[in-house]
Parts: C-alpha cells; structure tokens; sequence
C-alpha cells in the first residue's frame, strides 16, 4: 500500500512534449515533471500520479527519484493543478543534496486557545526557514494557550527544529492575539449594565435612608 512515507519513486524519462503528450500521460495515471538545479541540464521524466499525489499533500515534499538506474534527491518546487478540475498537470522537482542547506516556507500551526474571549489571528501562514534538506520540518508549531488580548508573536518568538535557522525578518508578525469587536462590545455592553445596576442600588440605598 502506498503512503505519504514511501518517498521513493520510479521516474520514467520521456523525450515527447506538447499538450497532447501530457494529456495522454494523464490519461495513463502519470504526471509530467522536471528536474532542474545545480548547473544540471533539465530532465524531462513522467510520474507515478497516485503516488505522487499522495506524496505532495506534504508541504516541501522530498523525493527520492529513481531515474535510469541512478538515485537523485529532489524538492518538490511547484505544482500546477488544472485550476477548475484540480488535476495535478505538471510539477517542477529541485535538485538537492543529504547535508545541503536551502530555503523554505514552513506552514504555522496554531495549537492552543488564548485566554477568554480573544482569538488567535494569523497573520502570516507559513516562515522562511534555512533547514537541512533532508530535514525539513512538516509544519512550526505555535502555543497560543492562555495568552492574553493585544500580544503579538513574531518570527522571531518562534521556536524552531534543532539545525533550523530562521531567514525571514525576525520582526515579522506571525500572530496577534485579540478580542473580535463583537466579544469586545459584549464586554462593554455588560460593564455598563453592571455600572447602572450599581448605581441604582446605591440610590435606591441613599433614597431608603431618608
């Protein structure tokens, strides 16, 4: 059974281009796709398209290519879906290297509820990492449990994987935590009710002691 686990993937070089080509390998459950990166001359090879499409939910997808007898780790880069049908077209694949440093954005997972009635808003939905290819992380998790109406958390605040380094701007807001206007107004709505009930009772003290 195929998993989001098995990176290793048989790629079929192909030499046959055009709209119609790749129509007829869609057609045969495989997706078009390149490889490209470090000086190398562009690879045209077809994809195992269930296989794939299982592997690429995955944000940064890694892949282990098997083309031609020969091993080539790759990044999944880009990924073009037929914008009505959402059938995956072509992908473009980064050629990387175990132990290589590059650049990508990582998803935020919010976890956690902040105090009250604040909510969390996420301002940025992913951050730039420098992280080791072979070790990219699936998602940077972020606590908002028990904070409080007007904090701010920034890229920089983030707590990153070990060998993970942050290449975004360390004042990038990531999240702002605060009450909507409607909680907001609820909140003022029942302190002025609590204020004239106050009132009134103390009137209706200062009247009974006449």
């Amino acid at each position: 059974m195929v998993t989001e686990t098995d990176t290793k993937v048989h790629a079929e070089p192909r030499e046959n281009f055009g709209k119609g080509f790749a129509r007829r390998l869609r057609a045969a459950g495989k997706i078009p796709a390149v490889i490209y990166g470090h000086g190398t001359t562009p690879v045209h090879v077809a994809l195992p398209g269930h296989q794939v499409s299982l592997l690429i939910r995955r944000a940064n997808a890694v892949l282990e290519l098997e083309l031609d007898g020969k091993q080539q780790l790759t990044l999944v880069k880009d990924v073009q879906k037929d914008p009505v049908h959402q059938i995956i077209e072509h992908i473009d694949l980064l050629v990387v290297k175990k132990g290589e440093k590059i650049q990508v954005d990582v998803p935020i997972l919010i976890v956690g509820e902040p105090a009250g009635d604040a909510i969390a808003n996420l301002d940025a939905t992913s951050v730039s990492l420098e992280v080791e290819a072979t070790h990219i992380p699936q998602n940077i998790e972020l606590d908002v449990e028990g904070l409080e109406d007007g904090t701010h958390i920034t890229a920089a605040d983030l707590k990153l994987p070990a060998g993970a380094t942050l290449a975004a701007e360390g004042d990038l807001l990531i999240v702002a935590i605060a009450v909507p206007s409607s909680a907001a107004a609820d909140e003022i709505e029942a302190a002025d009710g609590a204020a004239a009930s106050e009132q009134s009772a103390e009137s209706d003290t200062a009247e009974a002691s006449e």
